[in-house]
């Protein structure tokens, strides 16, 4: 048998995790059970009788409530527990108050004085009808080889979604796709964006530049392909703008940056029963060390804090950001039923084949990414960030989208935990991704920058894999490519939220 067997997360639980798969008959001789039947890698074990209706408990907290008579040796999951209304303890983590010397990153500086990591043009996109154009554009100058001659300039990135017309222009849903274009435009990992629109869309051009007080020049150029005459013409008229934008933009070089300027998007996404015990907890160690260096994090994926609210209520700054928590999950509560839904639709069918069984459990996990610091904001969906240190910023939970609304907000690299395996990267906001166990770290080592699992063998401690992440971090914020950079992810996750009527 080997060494590690399961894995004990609080002395009160009454759950134990697997570290390795485990036949039926094994007996875990630090529980003193012995297994009813066979359970996988990163999946519950009950350590002590659990009685129909009794809660489960795991991190210390509720996770659930037995539907069913549980035995110690039981696999406890999906066929046997179930959600439960009551929560743990809202008790605030102890803080990591160990200071970090100085760090630095080179990056590139903009004229309001905010730094990015990345130096790229965008082609940005009014309406789903220029999103051809764009990508045409894009494509048109990479392949032409229109960059050669402009060695500080880190490509030209169409940015393409479905929306922009069909849509109540007083509602909520054009509210937020306008400031989602907004805010993408001005995130300081793009030197200059060209604007493309058809021309009768409801996200008007000459409007959304009246009302971001927006004008044509070297950093900024917009047209229509109904004004320019077509397909083929706008497609000319966009190279004949990224020419005039070009030596603008190349003439920005990266310089000596503090640490302190920058803003990391914390994403998880294909969670299995490791994330919430390896990678998350890495990576809140991480966003730590960065806040005690000035810098700022944003955890997001608001159906995903759902039953571990209590612990970042016990972290808010003052009551009034706790506030503004409590108001954005009553909106999902209320946005959710109107649709027929509710909030334990999520752990996804690959969570719970991974070990996650309801929405209390996967909460847990996921916000250990955001570490101890305290929560000093809470922002709706793609609004600037102005506070630094940690910050929530509310979004749905599906990763592209959430992840969009955090480089909207301004999030200038991402960095995405998985236990399943995920194939994600973002422009124009690198990504790096944390394994949650070595062996999907083994399987997508062209996907995945650090291995985590090594922190469930005992061959690396969660402080070890902290540092490690924060050095990426800012290696890669100082251009060194993450993995989905090299495989040329990002041109296609650029996927605002949607709310309201297609009409």
């Amino acid at each position: 048998m080997p060494a590690l067997q399961t894995v004990r997360l609080n002395p009160a639980d009454n759950v134990v995790v697997a570290a390795v798969r485990l036949a039926k008959g094994d007996t875990i001789a630090s529980e003193n059970v012995t297994l009813s039947e066979a359970i996988g890698a990163g999946h519950k074990i009950a350590t002590a009788p659990i009685a129909k209706g009794a809660l489960v408990r795991k991190y210390g907290q509720v996770i659930g409530a037995a539907t069913a008579d549980i035995a110690p040796g039981d696999l406890v999951h999906t066929h046997n527990m179930t959600l439960s209304d009551l929560r743990g303890e809202a008790v605030a983590p102890l803080r990591r108050n160990v200071p970090e010397p100085p760090r630095s990153f080179m990056g590139f500086r903009r004229a309001d004085g905010r730094v990015g990591v990345r130096n790229y043009i965008g082609v940005l996109t009014s309406v789903n009808c220029s999103a051809t154009v764009a990508r045409h554009i894009a494509e048109a100058a990479e392949r032409s080889g229109l960059l050669d001659a402009f060695p500080n300039v880190d490509g030209v990135v169409p940015i393409t979604h479905v929306s922009g017309c069909g849509m109540d222009m007083a509602g909520e849903g054009y509210d937020i796709l306008r400031r989602t274009l907004w805010g993408t435009a001005a995130n300081p990992n793009f030197g200059a964006i060209l604007l493309v629109g058809l021309g009768c869309e409801a996200v008007q051009i000459a409007k959304f530049k009246s009302d971001y007080g927006l004008n044509d020049g070297r950093a900024f150029q917009s047209f229509t392909i109904q004004d320019v005459g077509g397909t083929r013409r706008a497609i000319e008229q966009g190279l004949d703008r990224l020419k005039e934008m070009l030596p603008g933009v190349n003439a920005i070089t990266r310089s000596e940056t503090p640490a302190s300027e920058l803003v990391l998007g914390l994403q998880c996404g294909g969670s299995d029963g490791w994330s919430g015990i390896t990678s998350n907890p890495a990576l809140g160690n991480a966003s730590d060390r960065l806040v005690a260096l000035g810098g700022t994090v944003i955890l997001s994926e608001t159906p995903e804090i759902y039953g571990a609210e209590h612990l970042l209520y016990a972290r808010a700054k003052d009551q009034s950001v706790s506030d503004k928590l409590r108001a954005r999950l009553d909106w999902w509560e209320h946005y959710t039923s109107i649709h027929g839904g509710e909030m334990n639709n999520n752990p996804s069918p690959g969570n719970k084949a991974g070990g996650l069984t309801t929405i209390l459990e996967k909460s847990l996990g996921a916000v250990a990414k955001s570490g101890t610091s305290t929560m000093n904001d809470v922002v709706e969906y793609a609004k600037p960030i102005t506070t630094k240190g940690f910050v929530f910023m509310d979004s749905p939970g599906f990763d592209p989208c959430s992840a969009t609304g955090q480089v909207a907000s301004g999030a200038t690299m991402i960095a995405f935990t998985t236990g399943r395996g995920s194939a994600y990267g973002c422009k124009p906001s690198p990504s790096i991704k944390l394994a949650s166990n070595s062996d999907i770290y083994k399987r997508m080592s062209d996907d995945i920058d650090i291995d985590c699992g090594t922190i469930a063998t005992g061959e690396a401690t969660i402080e070890e894999k902290g540092k490690e992440i924060l050095d990426l971090l800012l290696d890669v914020a100082s251009g060194k490519k993450s993995k989905s950079e090299e495989l040329g992810y990002g041109g296609l996750e650029f996927v605002p939220w949607q709310i309201g009527a297609v009409m």
